[in-house]
């Protein structure tokens, strides 16, 4: 795919990577790390235990889940520098612009997704 075909995603990844990197600093109280936020923010001790640790999980699980696609676009953007956005890390066929549309950070095309997402399920 050449730059002017890319373009369009190009602008859709740059906006979620804006969006993802402003949602983990929130999430992370600015510029502290998870671990000093976590302390700030659950530290309060008239919350029931069980109640910490349930939120404490689940605010690890939404910056965990954010890291990693903020990391997938990030890819993507590297693919986009490199001259290889929208071929398949696996098999090297190009994935179809509907799914670029719809997953801009797409490494795969669907058939290669979903054997790596059964393989993940069977592991």
């Amino acid at each position: 795919m050449d730059s002017t075909q890319a373009a369009p995603y190009r602008q859709q990844l740059l906006a979620q990577q804006a969006a993802l990197l402003a949602q983990l600093a929130d999430q992370r109280g600015g510029t502290i790390g998870r671990a000093e936020a976590a302390a700030d923010h659950f530290g309060q001790t008239e919350d029931p235990r069980a109640q910490i640790a349930t939120e404490r999980e689940l605010a690890f699980a939404l910056d965990e889940r954010e890291t990693a696609h903020l990391a997938a676009v990030e890819a993507a953007l590297a693919r986009m520098e490199a001259g290889t956005y929208g071929e398949c890390t696996d098999c090297g066929t190009s994935i179809t612009a509907a799914r670029l549309h719809a997953t801009p950070e797409a490494a795969r095309c669907v058939h290669c997704q979903e054997k790596a997402e059964q393989h993940r399920r069977a592991a």
